[in-house]
């Protein structure tokens, strides 16, 4: 199994809190739509065969070999020299890495698929290079956060270096670009101070544009400019949780009041992308400083503004998305209350009941789409950022005991101040490094 870097800042300071209901989230066949639709469907890699005796199941060594022939397939399909080919191969690979673990197969040929991804991000199309940076930021996922997910991240990171600063470079390519940077540095070095200062300055350089100039004007986007800097933002925020206490009061005196201001952008996703990055800045803070208080009345103000927006010159779902969003925002500026959200996946249940994990599962949940909850079962390097423990291995015919309510409290509550002694040691250690 892929070996997962401790300390990850998926915890917070109202704990973690994991359930074991009954209720499964979606279904396999769910998960795991068209795994490769241009080389072969995927219900014929999980088909049931009939044997001769009692219509038993062919063994699952048979059915793994097929899958496995499909993605080589498609591995191969990156080498050819047709664009359409490579496309087809490079989408059929973000289906299969989003949907299913499979470590042990890419461990073997992650140098290989590594090498085709730098290939298409270099020569590719805008649509291949876009695609590219998405399957690689998959594959560190898959990889986990070991050597393996670090040497690849070191052979292509100059090369998402170079596109998202290049102002020339396509705007949906760059913004690609900025999310596997921000993920796969989470992932991958998250542990090592001076790539993710990197890693944060540079993607600081993309949104910041949008930052008002010296008059206090925001400036005017230009077209597409605002999905990019959304795509920054949230790829910084995603790794500001592993930041050190001493960077992040640097951090919240330096970007709370420019991102104050950016709350009167014209588009409604980089607008909520601001307000969670500065529910998650105060949330930090008060993690540091029990006593901290945020005195802005102007903040609050205009929160209270988006909270209750009914300018009909805005689509009725923009609207509606910006006032849960900055109701929420506000109630914890306002009161340090956090709206807990329970997400349910087989057997288990993870609690969201911080901006901070929001923020993780956010980020995790925009790339890998519907098959978070295949990965939060499974994956042990999400398992171990929102504190799941090992993978369970459970029979579907057996009935383990229930847990009686006094037992998940005594058990939320210990892993609560283990989490907390730890995350202190980490943020320690990471100030020494920086």
């Amino acid at each position: 199994m892929p070996r997962s870097k401790k300390g990850k800042r998926g915890s917070s300071k109202s704990g973690v809190r994991n359930g074991t209901k009954g209720e499964s989230g979606a279904s396999d066949d769910e998960l795991t739509s068209d795994i490769l639709s241009h080389c072969s469907s995927a219900s014929e890699c999980t088909s049931v065969l009939e044997e001769g005796l009692g219509g038993e199941q062919v063994d699952e060594q048979t059915a793994q070999d097929e899958t496995e022939d499909k993605l080589k397939q498609c591995i191969d399909n990156l080498m050819d020299k047709s664009t359409k080919t490579r496309l087809a191969g490079l989408e059929s690979l973000r289906q299969a890495f989003s949907s299913r673990v499979l470590y042990d197969f890419l461990t073997e040929r992650r140098l290989t698929v590594t090498d085709c991804l730098e290939r298409s991000l270099k020569k590719g199309s805008v649509q291949e290079q876009a695609a590219a940076a998405t399957v690689f930021t998959l594959l560190c996922i898959q990889l986990g956060g070991g050597d393996e997910a670090e040497e690849g991240f070191k052979m292509v990171r100059p090369i998402l270096t170079a596109i998202l600063i290049d102002n020339c470079a396509n705007i949906a390519v760059r913004q690609s670009c900025a999310r596997a940077l921000g993920m796969c540095c989470y992932v991958s070095t998250a542990e090592e101070g001076e790539d993710m200062i990197k890693s944060l300055a540079l993607l600081e350089s993309v949104f910041t544009t949008s930052y008002p100039n010296r008059e206090g004007t925001l400036p005017t986007p230009k077209p597409g400019s605002p999905a990019l800097h959304n795509a920054a933002l949230q790829a910084w925020s995603l790794l500001v949780t592993l930041c050190p206490e001493s960077r992040l009061t640097v951090l919240l005196d330096h970007h709370l009041p420019k991102l104050q201001a950016c709350l009167n952008s014209s588009d409604v996703n980089y607008r909520i992308a601001v307000g969670e990055t500065i529910a998650l800045l105060v949330e930090l803070r008060r993690d540091i400083d029990e006593e901290f208080e945020l005195d802005s009345e102007s903040m609050c103000e205009c929160l209270k503004s988006l909270a209750t927006d009914g300018n009909k010159h805005r689509a009725k779902n923009d609207r509606r998305k910006q006032r849960s969003v900055f109701r929420d925002v506000l109630h914890y500026i306002e009161n340090e209350d956090f709206n807990v959200e329970k997400i349910r996946f087989g057997m288990e249940s993870v609690y969201v009941d911080s901006w901070m994990r929001k923020i993780i599962y956010d980020a995790f949940k925009d790339i890998l789409e519907s098959g978070v909850r295949h990965h939060l079962q499974f994956n042990p390097l999400l398992r171990d950022i929102f504190g799941l423990g090992p993978p369970l291995i459970m029979d579907a015919t057996v009935k383990g005991p229930k847990i009686s309510r006094f037992e998940k409290h005594l058990f939320n509550s210990a892993a609560f101040k283990a989490r907390t002694k730890q995350r202190s040691k980490v943020r320690d250690k990471r100030a020494d490094v920086m």
